[in-house]
């Protein structure tokens, strides 16, 4: 095990963990249908850089995914729900744990408790007004 150091470590931590959510039942189909295989690549570039920010503090993220997930869940006819988030949260913790240790590696996993609480509060704010 190893700590969290550079962008290389990110990236194999993002390309580690969207390949488990890609093949994952729940979380698959979802992924899957909303990015095109060829934008996978450039897609997870794009997250390499959003951890990169939260794990390091280096503003590289250009972005909104409250835009992003809010449209997500009317694509899926408001139904994305608080166990989309605990698996979300569940592969982001089992790769963490498999791949890192260390404080980084904690505050990955805290940035992420964060953000899943705020995309889904985001959500359900989103619902009430549409």
């Amino acid at each position: 095990m190893k700590n969290l150091t550079n962008r290389d470590d990110v990236s194999l931590l993002v390309n580690t963990f969207y390949g488990k959510i890609r093949a994952n039942e729940l979380l698959g189909p979802i992924f899957n249908a909303h990015i095109a295989e060829h934008e996978w690549p450039a897609h997870l570039e794009k997250l390499t850089d959003f951890w990169e920010t939260k794990i390091f503090g280096i503003p590289k993220f250009k972005g909104n995914p409250t835009l992003k997930h809010t449209r997500v869940d009317q694509n899926l006819n408001n139904t994305i729900a608080p166990k989309h988030f605990e698996e979300w949260l569940r592969l982001w913790f089992e790769t963490i744990d498999e791949l890192f240790e260390g404080s980084l590696a904690e505050r990955a996993k805290n940035a992420a408790r964060k953000m899943g609480t705020g995309q889904y509060l985001a959500i359900l704010r989103n619902r009430e007004e549409g």
